[in-house]
């Protein structure tokens, strides 16, 4: 285990100490007063890099608050930690593993010896592998058994192997190859399946399994689905591995299958689920948006890891962030945070930074075991922006819960109509200024008394015109959605939930809580499908197990 993974309870550093009474202090911190009484309070609270611009002025702190969190990620040895990531050492103790996305984004040049291998040589070989089926496919020079070229592509895969690569093809749609469509089957419901299948042709789609076991259930039996829907369409077994190909460690399972080796991608398992698009994973993107657009991609995450691992952490983005969300969620009892983008391609997301954070850093136990001290993960939700204003952003205004957001915008659209982004770029603003303002009893007052209501109707209706304000936000602006600047702005959430982790002591790249469910599921089905009788563990689950096999019977 990495020295700074012995066992830390950061409630007992002297900075977690010096928080606790800065929080007291900051009890009636008023944001509206802060940005009346310091006009450089915005230049103080902000920063750009790797294409992005950060706006925290907007939030519950002044300079001694982020001094005090900066102490905190010091005393916590943060600075070892992101060396320890970079340089491979098994930063998931659990499974004793060390967790290198970052590779799979450094320059060719570079060298990463892990156990003695540098394991650089191969993450390349496989971009080669990569690059030579994009070109052959975008070239319709990959033909099915009809001898027509791809026309669309399905990528069958469940959690990272799903949410990554749809977040980044669906928010990259205007750098689209001519030819070829990219679609996603993750769900083992088969309405999805009948849904999708349907738009296609058999003779003209290609399919990618993406499972690093080639056992995860979901992917495993849409990938049957899949194979039976071809043979069904008129393709053949000595044909179908024309329309399959496959991601995977497991190369005997998905040779079984009838996928040719060559075209397999290998997984890694120093590659987390939802840190694998810049992998092979991330092969249904590069059909979508091109091969050089998956570098650039690339080249803007690795941009990114290079101000995380070299900015001090008060210039530092993603430690900002992480920093701010340890302040609300452990001296302010915030228990989620909102994503909220104002961008139709960004709709997705939200989706991705779900599993990426609560996945990673829903954990109530530190690296050796023992609990944690501090609240951990904080629900991560949210949606597209002004369909969000119409719906939950009334609970965020007024509700009792405080819920930090993070509001994402680009200043320039790719698909320009009258006015329109003019507005949607005033609505994200406007709704951050509205949540720092908010409404006082006076103004929502004289907004009435403007109206020429009676006062005693002033008096009635104030109470509900009141909004408190003082609800803290981010705003992070992007020129534009470009493969640079997106891939900069998922590897700076990436690394935001890396930082978290170490401030709280846990493990942020295993997830033995998704096992259960799986475990479970296997004797379930069993008794579902009447060849286990047993009854199961619980009353609740046995009643409902006869529930289902008795409308099933009928």
């Amino acid at each position: 285990m990495p020295h700074y993974q012995q066992p830390l309870d950061a409630t007992r550093l002297p900075a977690w100490q010096s928080l606790v009474e800065h929080r007291r202090a900051m009890q009636g911190f008023s944001m509206r007063e802060a940005f009346a009484g310091d006009a450089g309070r915005f230049k103080d609270f902000s920063l750009s890099g790797c294409g992005l611009f950060l706006d925290y002025s907007k939030n519950l702190i002044n300079h001694e608050t982020r001094e005090l969190l900066v102490r905190l990620a010091r005393e916590a040895d943060l600075q070892a930690a992101i060396e320890a990531l970079f340089k491979g050492e098994p930063v998931n103790a659990s499974e004793g593993r060390p967790a290198l996305h970052t590779a799979l984004r450094r320059p060719v040049a570079d060298r990463l010896v892990v156990n003695g291998v540098d394991v650089m040589p191969e993450v390349h070989q496989v971009l080669g592998q990569m690059t030579e089926l994009v070109g052959r496919i975008h070239d319709g020079l990959w033909r099915g058994y009809s001898e027509k070229p791809i026309t669309d592509v399905v990528n069958i895969g469940i959690g990272g192997s799903f949410l990554g690569p749809q977040l980044v093809s669906e928010a990259l749609l205007p750098f689209a190859q001519r030819g070829v469509r990219c679609h996603y089957l993750a769900n083992i419901d088969g309405s999805e399946f009948h849904e999708l299948s349907a738009r296609l042709r058999a003779e003209t789609t290609l399919f990618i399994v993406s499972s690093k076991s080639f056992g995860t259930l979901e992917t495993l039996k849409n990938a049957q689905a899949a194979r039976s829907w071809y043979l069904a369409q008129g393709g053949s077994e000595a044909e179908l591995h024309k329309h399959f190909i496959a991601v995977s460690s497991n190369k005997e399972a998905a040779v079984a299958f009838g996928i040719h080796e060559e075209n397999i991608f290998p997984m890694w398992d120093w590659v987390g689920g939802r840190y694998s698009l810049w992998s092979a994973i991330g092969l249904p993107i590069a059909l979508a948006i091109g091969m050089s657009n998956f570098k650039e991609l690339l080249s803007g995450a690795y941009s990114m890891d290079q101000h995380f691992l070299t900015a001090p952490f008060e210039r530092n983005m993603p430690v900002l962030l992480a920093l701010l969300g340890v302040w609300y969620s452990n001296f302010w009892n915030a228990q989620s945070h909102a994503i909220l983008p104002y961008d139709h391609y960004l709709r997705n997301i939200t989706q991705h930074l779900q599993q990426l954070d609560m996945e990673s850093n829903g954990k109530s136990v530190r690296q050796d075991g023992t609990p944690v001290g501090c609240a951990t993960g904080p629900v991560i939700w949210g949606g597209v922006g002004c369909n969000g204003q119409h719906a939950y952003h009334q609970l965020l205004h007024q509700g009792t819960q405080l819920i930090p957001a993070d509001f994402i915008v680009p200043v320039v659209s790719y698909n320009p109509v009258a006015d329109h982004h003019h507005w949607l770029y005033a609505n994200c603003l406007s709704q951050s200024q509205a949540l720092m303002l908010g409404k006082s009893r006076a103004e929502a007052e004289a907004e009435l008394r403007a109206k020429s209501l009676p006062e005693d109707e002033v008096q009635r209706l104030a109470p509900h015109k009141v909004i408190p304000g003082n609800r803290p936000s981010n705003t992070l602006v992007l020129e534009r959605v470009s493969p640079r600047r997106l891939g900069a702005l998922v590897a700076m959430y990436e690394h935001k939930v890396f930082v978290q982790s170490v401030i709280w002591g846990i493990n942020a790249f295993d997830q033995w809580g998704v096992e259960l469910g799986k475990e479970l599921g296997k004797g379930v089905y069993q008794r579902l499908s009447g060849h286990e009788e047993q009854a199961a563990e619980d009353a609740s689950t046995q009643g409902l197990i006869d529930f289902f096999r008795g409308r099933h019977r009928g």
